[in-house]
């Protein structure tokens, strides 16, 4: 009985090492993530998954969003200046968290470019979908299946959706950086977390 008590116990000390959350990687590292698919979105002939996968990194750092606040964002929360305009500064609005608190985030000019490419291929995914294109930001970039349904491009993307595409960016990179870069997780969050409750200057 005493062995049994000492066994509870050690595992429920506080000093026991906890397994979650998991660790966030660093920041230098979450940077890189977002530098390579700033490149790569900009680039001639990028993918749209390729533009959405930016954006969603470039939203998350600019606001600290998860991805249930980001899948609530819609075109309308976007302000980024006129359209004629030479890129400058614009700004989202980003409901957070399970009440919804609405805050309002700068986004730096890189972040608008991105933003600005990806409503240009985003009007292209939604022109043959019947009655008028969803107000949803982020959109499915080809046609998927869920659950048995076959669900067509230009339609607002899900959770688990968002959780797939990094999923496959994820296996793409580290396959190419084997041996040279630190992997990449798998669960995006330890990607938010290293730039949540760090404002950009």
């Amino acid at each position: 009985m005493d062995a049994q008590h000492d066994h509870l116990t050690t595992t429920t000390s506080p000093e026991a090492p906890a397994r979650y959350p998991r660790p966030p990687v660093s920041l230098a590292e979450a940077e890189t993530v977002w530098r390579d698919l700033a490149g790569a979105a900009t680039a001639p002939g990028a993918k749209p998954e390729t533009v959405r996968l930016a954006v969603i990194v470039a939203l998350t750092r600019a606001t600290g969003a998860r991805y249930g606040d980001l899948l609530r964002c819609t075109v309308d929360s976007l302000d980024l200046g006129p359209e004629a305009a030479r890129s400058g500064e614009g700004s989202v609005v980003v409901l957070h968290g399970k009440h919804r608190t609405p805050l309002e985030h700068r986004l730096d000019a890189g972040t608008v470019v991105l933003l600005r490419t990806w409503l240009e291929v985003r009007t292209e995914l939604c022109a043959d979908l019947e009655g008028s294109p969803p107000r949803a930001l982020l959109l499915t970039v080809h046609h998927t299946h869920d659950q048995g349904t076959t669900v067509v491009s230009g339609l607002p993307i899900t959770k688990q959706g968002l959780v797939l595409s990094w999923r496959r960016h994820v296996l793409r990179t580290n396959a190419r950086w084997a041996g040279i870069r630190p992997p990449l997780p798998t669960r995006f969050e330890q990607v938010r977390r290293a730039w949540a409750g760090r404002p950009l200057e």
